[in-house]
């Protein structure tokens, strides 16, 4: 007996059943997976914008503000574009900034600083993540307690020590200590160096062993050169913050003409407090503020904008973001 063939419903070529694209649009909204839906990608990049939006309106701010003459300055309705760019203030921030000495200055303090410590700092890394020593645990103690103590605790013994040196303003005080691995947050990078040098595997080190290297030989034949992310991380770090550091430079250059950027925008500070109480506040006082920090960030947003790439990828293989 012949069964007869159940009529179909005929599908119009070129469109899908309504189950299909509704399932489709899910996969839309939602994605497959959590992290893969419009909905998700469009909060990240909200997020995302909010946090760019925060640190780039100082910014926008402060290049908005000091290109304003006086008339824009005085009108209310002008924020953020202004009628006409006026360099007079970027001029006066120049001047007073003394800005090719300074810049000399803060330039090579940063970099004599930032090269020692990278050097210096990677050999006491290598030394508390590889190596055996009396005392280890307890040197690492001290090395974290020199993390968390602040600066200014122990900045009394440090000027008394200068002054019987006879390196008052001078920038050597701020020099040496990075030769032996110390100065401005030089215990975190030695902790940076031994979170890097912990996770190589130790096959490297048994190989070169049988080879017949010392230690010597280890550490600068084979784990340095391994080291490059660690590297860059700890020579930018040190790079800006000695950089923008005032407090050391204040506290050893008092009285000196000739200073660093970051202790240039201090004098400046001090300067207009003094005009306003001899001769009365004036109009371009902020936007002369702003445009001298304008000038000494400029240098390092430069250096950034080339390194950002590495600089993120050395963030990431040395463990900083666990």
């Amino acid at each position: 007996m012949a069964v007869p063939l159940l009529k179909m419903k005929p599908v119009r070529k070129g469109r899908l059943p309504w189950r299909e694209r509704l399932t489709r649009f899910r996969w839309f909204l939602f994605g497959k997976e959590a992290d893969k839906g419009f909905l998700f990608r469009l909060f990240i990049y909200l997020i995302l914008i909010d946090t760019a939006y925060i640190y780039l309106k100082p910014i926008l701010y402060m290049i908005s503000t000091m290109v304003k003459d006086s008339a824009d300055l005085l009108d209310p309705s002008v924020i953020w574009v202004p009628r006409s760019i006026f360099t007079g203030v970027l001029q006066d921030a120049w001047s007073k900034l003394r800005f090719p000495t300074a810049f000399t200055i803060s330039l090579t303090m940063s970099l004599c600083v930032s090269l020692l410590q990278t050097v210096s700092c990677a050999i006491a890394g290598y030394a508390f993540a590889r190596l055996d020593f009396p005392f280890k645990r307890f040197w690492l103690f001290c090395l974290l307690l020199s993390f968390i103590v602040p600066t200014q605790v122990i900045i009394l013994p440090m000027l008394l020590a200068a002054s019987k040196l006879g390196l008052m303003k001078t920038y050597l005080p701020i020099i040496i200590p990075a030769l032996f691995g110390h100065g401005l947050k030089g215990a975190l990078f030695v902790i940076i160096y031994r979170q890097f040098f912990y996770s190589q595997p130790k096959e490297l080190e048994e190989a070169a062993k049988i080879d017949g290297a010392n230690v010597f030989k280890i550490f600068f034949k084979v784990m340095l050169p391994l080291a490059k992310p660690a590297i860059l991380v700890v020579f930018l770090f040190s790079f800006v913050w000695t950089w923008n550091d005032s407090y050391l430079p204040s506290m050893y250059l008092n009285g000196e003409k000739n200073v660093p950027l970051s202790l240039g925008l201090s004098q400046i500070q001090t300067l207009l407090a003094q005009q306003a109480q001899d001769v009365g506040p004036s109009i371009f006082d902020e936007p002369l503020k702003l445009a001298a920090s304008f000038l000494i960030i400029f240098p390092p947003l430069i250096i950034y904008m080339f390194a950002q790439r590495w600089f993120v990828e050395g963030v990431e293989r040395t463990g900083l973001v666990e």
